[in-house]
């Protein structure tokens, strides 16, 4: 296990209250990430898929789109390429994780068949890439995804039923919370004694401020962070805690008054429609 101990200790401190950062998501990338051992880095690549998945989406939706892909692991050149890869029937690079590959050939398969599909394609890709980065050999960050996934699922479960909506249909990978979440009719899921942070969750889903609800979300997941890292001082677990951290930050730093108006009025309507969240908001 590599330690990093000046890498660690020479980083800002950071609160989610934060109002302005003299340090983002970028400079990490810049300064930080060249400093780590390739078995480290891979531990990090997990985290900027996210924006990966975000450019491939948009990809395969306009191939002629610009993409901001500066924060991702690959540019959009190399994206555009693994769709025409997977279009054409090529072996598979190993450079790209499997499971966008998976992912690529389900999306060109409904899209040649032209039938409807039970999940949308954010969704899809959403449970190929938790359950890609829940087989991460690190356990913490592993664990961080999975209870990523069981609070999303746990959320889209209590709104759901709130609005008598297919619960099934908005629960996305197959742990075992998952799997409780899509079969059980009781009213806490029988989660209670299994997910530790249930009433919380509970507490947070009825909030009627939507915005203040997504804060308390982010709040939830900075604690549980912390919690599970606690005795991680120099390690890469840390830096990819500090790295979640400062995503939060720089979300909500960017969402300006006029903007998180904006947003509120969006999540509002996507309620009335079926209850997805905005870009803005997806984690």
């Amino acid at each position: 296990m590599n330690n990093y101990y000046c890498l660690v200790a020479g980083l800002p401190d950071i609160s989610i209250d934060d109002g302005k950062l003299s340090y983002s998501v970028a400079d990490f990338k810049e300064s930080i990430y060249p400093q780590l051992s390739e078995k480290d880095q891979k531990v990090i690549d997990l985290f900027y898929l996210q924006y990966d998945n975000d450019c491939l989406l948009a990809l395969l939706k306009d191939r002629e789109t610009a993409v901001e892909t500066s924060r991702g692991n690959f540019s959009a050149e190399e994206l555009s390429a693994l769709i025409s890869s997977v279009a054409e029937g090529d072996v598979p690079d190993k450079k790209y994780p499997s499971y966008l590959y998976s992912f690529v050939e389900l999306y060109l398969k409904n899209k040649e068949s032209g039938e409807p599909v039970s999940i949308l394609p954010e969704d899809c890709l959403s449970a190929y890439y938790y359950h890609y980065a829940m087989q991460s050999k690190n356990h913490f960050v592993a664990d961080w995804f999975e209870f990523n996934l069981n609070l999303n699922n746990l959320l889209a479960a209590m709104t759901a039923r709130k609005y008598k909506l297919d619960l099934p249909s908005y629960i996305i990978g197959s742990t075992e919370i998952s799997e409780a979440i899509k079969t059980s009719s009781a009213r806490d899921f029988g989660l209670s004694g299994i997910f530790s942070q249930y009433d919380k969750v509970y507490r947070i889903s009825e909030l009627s401020d939507l915005v203040e609800k997504e804060k308390k979300i982010d709040i939830l997941k900075w604690e549980w962070m912390e919690d599970a890292s606690f005795f991680n001082y120099f390690t890469v677990e840390k830096l990819f805690v500090f790295l979640v951290k400062l995503s939060m930050i720089e979300r909500w730093i960017s969402l300006d008054k006029e903007k998180g108006s904006e947003i509120f009025r969006k999540i509002i309507d996507s309620l009335k429609n079926d209850v997805r969240i905005p870009d803005e908001f997806r984690k």
